[in-house]
């Protein structure tokens, strides 16, 4: 991380006053060293919400049978990928854990046994972009699984349960991507922003329209809306940290988009801020 990157974070989250929620695409985890417009997009959005007292995130990158939440003190930095340089493996985010808080989160979910997690830590899908967001590592961050035997709907429901902790300062971040099938990529075009397959545009533009319309019913039974859906979400895992985020959308809160753009031709990394001020 550059040394001399530094963003004012002077405006805190009142006591009752409710949290901004974020969905982000966070691609490939060399975004955690890159400048590049997608994680400018990540600093910008620190600007413009209040500084959280906790986060909360749900990475696509932590599956499991049942449901955890990360208890820990200090949560190691996992390096939960292969085939990167050394510089990325070097890297640390050091962010203290929030065990308090996920006790709370762990007593506010009826749906399910939440059980506390003291082994997992902070994977890459939370931790390449919180570095960007929050480079000084001072705000208490945990994690929040994706139990990978239950259906969207029981994802989406469960995360409405979790809508108390906005009050509290804890800002829940969801990360994965809305369009997002490795196998597809087309590596020769890594460098080429915005290049996207007709079928990865068309499932990005439809998710953004069910988004604006309030039809999140839709997206919960995501396979039913077609092929280039299929192609989207071959497997849920990063399909379904949206679905927690948009769950906690209030009737009153708008959305709006940033990162909105295709990369590789199979992902995309269209992140969305919801509540914004």
């Amino acid at each position: 991380m550059n040394a001399n990157e530094t963003i004012d974070h002077t405006t805190h989250a009142d006591p009752g006053v409710r949290m901004p929620v974020l969905f982000v695409g966070h691609g490939s985890p060399m975004n955690a060293l890159e400048e590049n417009e997608f994680v400018e997009g990540w600093k910008k959005t620190t600007g413009v919400i209040p500084r959280p007292a906790a986060i909360l995130c749900i990475s696509a990158h932590w599956e499991t049978r049942g449901t955890f939440v990360t208890a820990m003190k200090q949560p190691r930095t996992l390096h939960d990928f292969g085939g990167f340089p050394c510089e990325l493996f070097n890297v640390q985010y050091p962010a203290p854990g929030a065990p308090e808080i996920a006790a709370e989160t762990r007593e506010m979910v009826v749906k399910t046994n939440v059980g506390a997690d003291d082994h997992w830590g902070l994977d890459h899908g939370c931790w390449s972009v919180l570095c960007r967001m929050y480079p000084a590592a001072d705000i208490p961050v945990f994690q929040l699984s994706l139990d990978y035997t239950r259906p969207a709907r029981y994802h989406f429901e469960l995360a409405k349960e979790l809508s108390a902790l906005r009050k509290k300062g804890v800002l829940i971040l969801g990360s994965g991507n809305m369009v997002h099938n490795l196998r597809l990529i087309d590596w020769n075009r890594m460098q080429e922003p915005g290049f996207g397959y007709d079928w990865a545009i068309e499932a990005g533009e439809k998710m953004k329209t069910l988004i604006h319309d309030g039809n999140f019913e839709a997206l919960i039974n995501y396979s039913s809306l077609g092929k280039a859906f299929d192609l989207a979400i071959p497997s849920p895992e990063h399909f379904l940290p949206l679905l927690y985020a948009l769950a906690l959308k209030e009737p009153d809160e708008g959305i709006s988009f940033f990162n909105d753009r295709p990369v590789m031709g199979s992902l995309t990394m269209t992140s969305a801020l919801i509540g914004s001020p």
